[in-house]
């Protein structure tokens, strides 16, 4: 018997269920399903094929230049691995894209909720009523499967149900994983049982949250050119090569020797390398 077992991981649910018995969404992790998995790795799997036979394919041939039984071994082999590590590194990163997408959409859908919300307090309404006010005017703003429609649907439902609104605000923050709706959250409690002043809480978070987004806005814009930039420097390579591979056999030839190999390896390493880095450099979160 083993003097320490290695624990199972958990991982967190997709869904909880709120104090009033309805699905809410866990906006930190994203869990594909089987034909999602399946079609992102085959996508992968084929580019990350094609370029390993671009730069790899043709190595084994005879004196006389004819491909061998090797090089049809070696051609199906190194576009085999290239491909399913093409795919099992895309597949993850899809995710995390996933993840990102909904967490800002949700951000910007909660910063549309409080502007709203203040409005409705500004014009002498209670903070239920408000919520009511809010969710029928985001109705019209947003289609029906908005995720702050979702949450404005499980407050509402905990003031049918008498259920304290922070505890379901408190959840929503917890789930989405953002410091700023955990933040207004708290305050909300705060405010609600102690008689603070909600309408000058939620205009300044409102504030907060509008001016972090315009420059998280101004920032994108600033560096969607090194982006682009980035992207086309991802195709050059592999667009080279096959240009090289199709205007000029006789040079191309040259890929294929044992310095070629050599040099391309070690290039594609470089090259996979400062793409990684170059990635995290413009990934600048506020």
């Amino acid at each position: 018997m083993a003097l320490f077992k290695k624990e199972k991981k958990v991982l967190e649910p997709q869904y909880y269920t709120s104090a009033t018995n309805i699905p809410t969404y866990n906006y930190r992790v994203y869990y594909m399903t089987t034909i999602e998995k399946v079609g992102y790795f085959l996508l992968a799997f084929v580019v990350g094929a094609l370029v390993g036979y671009l730069f790899y394919g043709g190595i084994g041939k005879n004196e006389f230049g004819q491909p061998t039984a090797l090089t049809w071994i070696l051609n199906i082999t190194i576009s085999t691995i290239v491909g399913i590590v093409a795919g099992l590194l895309f597949v993850p990163m899809r995710r995390k894209a996933i993840i990102d997408k909904k967490r800002i959409s949700l951000n910007r859908q909660f910063r549309d909720m409080l502007e709203a919300f203040n409005t409705s307090l500004g014009a002498g309404k209670n903070v239920n009523d408000s919520f009511f006010s809010v969710y029928e005017d985001l109705k019209i703003q947003y289609p029906e499967d908005a995720f702050i429609l979702k949450e404005l649907e499980v407050v509402i439902s905990a003031i049918h149900n008498n259920v304290a609104i922070e505890t379901v605000l408190d959840d929503l923050g917890d789930r989405s994983g953002n410091d700023d709706i955990k933040s207004f959250a708290n305050v909300f409690k705060i405010c609600y049982h102690k008689g603070g002043n909600i309408k000058d809480v939620i205009r300044n978070t409102r504030e907060i949250l509008s001016d972090k987004m315009e420059i998280s806005e101004d920032i994108e814009t600033l560096v969607t050119s090194n982006k682009l930039e980035q992207n086309i420097m991802t195709v050059m390579p592999v667009a080279l090569i096959g240009l090289i591979k199709m205007t000029s056999p006789d040079f191309a030839a040259n890929f294929v020797s044992p310095a070629g190999i050599l040099s391309t390896t070690i290039g594609i390493v470089i090259f996979i390398v400062a793409y990684f880095i170059g990635k995290a450099v413009l990934d600048i979160k506020m």
